[in-house]
C-alpha cells in the first residue's frame, strides 16, 4: 500500500521540487485544474508590474519604440518555439486560439481549391467544429467538413481531402495522439494538416520540426500558465511562410505598417500573421510565465508528469476499486498530463471536492477531469487528492452536492 510517507519521499527527492517556490498556489488548496487554467508565478507578477510601473506609467506612448511593445508577439512567440520543437521565427504569439484556427484554416483551405473535405475528428473540441465550418463556408468553393471518428481516419483519406484539423490531446480523456505517424499518413494524401496543441504545450514534449507539422496552434492558459484569456501561439513552417496567406488581414500584418497604405502587402514571415495591435498587459503576463521554463527541460516534466500519473491511477484503483472508469489511456505514449475519471456522479464529485479544497473540473456528460502539472504539483498533493476522493465517496457527499447549482463556468 502506497503511504504519505513514500509520497513525501519522493518530494525530498524531486529536482523540480524548488520549482513549486515560482507559484501562487492557496493554502489547503489542492489544484488539479492547470490543464484548464494554470496558477499565476512570480515571473507574472514580476512582469506585469514592470509594464505597468516602467513602461506604460512612465514610457506611455514611447514604449511602443523604447520598451519594444511592437514586437512583442514574435519576441514571444520564439520563447514558445522551443516548448513545441520550432526554429525562431516560425512561431507568433496574439489573439485567442479559436481566432488563430481560423486564419490557419482559412489559409489552408486555399492552398488546395482543387480538394473539398476537411476531416476532423468528431470528439474534438466544440471551438475547432464550429470554426472549422464557418471558414469552410467561406472557402469560396463548395468544402464539406467531416466529423469522424478519429480511428476511421485512415479510411478517410483521400484525393478530395484538403485539410485535416485534429487536437493532439483529447480534451476530455487526456488520450495522446501520434503526431509523427498521423502527420505522415495524412501528408502521404496530398493533404495539409493543422494541430491544435491547447492541451499539449508545456506538459508534453514536442517536436514540430521532425514531425513535419504544417500548421498548429495552442493557447497560454492552461500549462504555460499565462493567465485568463490569455493570448494564443500559432505555428507555420517556414516552408509555408509567404505561400499561406492570412485570410484575416490587418494593418500590424501589413509590410509596412506605419506606411499607412490603402492597398495590402503582407509583411514577410509569420508576422504576416498578425491582424491588430498586441494586448500588451496580456503578453507581458505571459512573458513572465514562460520563465519558469528556462530552469527546466521537457523531458524532467514529462518524466514527473508521467509519475504523478501513474501514481494517481495507482491509487484510485488501490483505494476505489470500482468505483470509477479510468479513460485515460494507461500507455505512457498515449497518456498527456491529465487523468479523467468516468463515474454517473461525475460532477457533483467534482463539486464536493472542490468544497474539501481538491481543484478539477467536469466534463459532460460524465468525466472528472484532474491536471497534473509537474511544475508545481507535489506528490503528496497527489495522495492528499485521492484521500479526499475517498472521503466523497464512501461518505457519498456527492448526494448533498447533487442539489447544488451547476456553475457557468465548469
Amino acid at each position: 500500500m502506497i503511504t504519505r510517507e513514500d509520497c513525501g519521499r519522493r518530494d525530498e527527492t524531486d529536482e523540480l521540487a524548488a520549482l513549486r517556490e515560482w507559484f501562487t498556489l492557496p493554502d489547503g488548496v489542492v489544484y488539479l485544474d492547470g490543464n484548464s487554467l494554470g496558477p499565476v508565478s512570480r515571473g507574472v507578477r514580476r512582469r506585469v508590474d514592470e509594464v505597468l510601473d516602467g513602461e506604460w506609467a512612465t514610457g506611455l506612448v514611447r514604449s511602443w519604440n523604447s520598451a519594444g511593445w511592437m514586437t512583442m508577439p514574435t519576441r514571444l512567440g520564439d520563447q514558445v518555439a522551443p516548448l513545441i520543437g520550432a526554429r525562431p521565427g516560425e512561431v507568433l504569439v496574439a489573439d485567442s486560439l479559436t481566432i488563430l484556427l481560423a486564419k490557419l484554416i482559412g489559409g489552408a483551405l486555399a492552398l488546395r481549391p482543387e480538394r473539398h473535405v476537411v476531416l476532423t475528428d468528431a470528439r474534438n473540441f466544440h471551438s475547432d467544429l464550429y470554426i472549422a465550418r464557418a471558414m469552410a463556408a467561406r472557402a469560396g468553393h463548395p468544402v464539406e467538413v467531416r466529423a469522424i471518428d478519429r480511428s476511421a481516419l485512415a479510411d478517410e483519406l483521400g484525393p478530395e481531402v484538403a485539410l485535416v484539423v485534429l487536437t493532439h490531446v483529447d480534451f476530455r480523456t487526456g488520450e495522446m495522439l501520434d503526431l509523427v505517424g498521423i502527420t505522415a499518413a495524412v501528408h502521404a494524401c496530398g493533404a495539409l494538416l493543422l494541430w491544435d496543441l491547447a492541451h499539449s504545450a508545456g506538459a508534453v514534449p514536442l517536436d514540430v520540426t521532425a514531425a513535419n507539422v504544417d500548421f498548429a496552434a495552442g493557447c497560454g492558459y492552461k500549462y504555460l500558465n499565462a493567465g485568463p484569456g490569455s493570448p494564443a501561439f500559432l505555428y507555420v513552417r517556414r516552408s509555408w511562410q509567404g505561400v499561406l496567406e492570412n485570410p484575416l488581414p490587418g494593418w500590424l500584418g501589413h509590410a509596412r505598417p506605419f506606411g499607412f497604405e490603402s492597398t495590402y502587402e503582407t509583411a514577410p514571415g509569420v508576422r504576416a500573421f498578425l491582424t491588430s495591435s498586441p494586448p500588451v498587459l496580456a503578453l507581458a503576463a505571459m512573458e513572465g510565465a514562460l520563465e519558469v521554463f528556462r530552469h527546466v527541460t521537457l523531458e524532467q516534466l514529462r518524466a514527473k508528469s508521467l509519475a504523478l500519473t501513474d501514481l494517481f491511477i495507482g491509487l484510485v484503483e488501490e483505494r476505489l476499486a470500482g468505483e470509477f472508469e479510468i479513460v485515460t489511456p494507461r500507455e505512457h505514449d498515449r497518456r498527456a498530463s491529465q487523468v479523467s475519471l468516468r463515474h454517473p456522479e461525475s460532477d457533483a464529485i467534482v463539486r464536493a471536492l472542490i468544497e474539501r479544497g481538491v481543484i478539477g473540473d467536469f466534463r459532460d456528460p460524465d468525466i472528472s477531469r484532474f491536471g497534473f502539472a509537474p511544475l508545481y504539483l507535489r506528490y503528496v498533493d497527489v495522495f492528499d487528492a485521492v484521500e479526499q476522493m475517498v472521503a466523497v465517496i464512501e461518505g457519498e457527499e456527492y448526494r448533498d452536492a447533487r442539489v447544488v447549482v451547476r456553475d457557468p463556468v465548469t
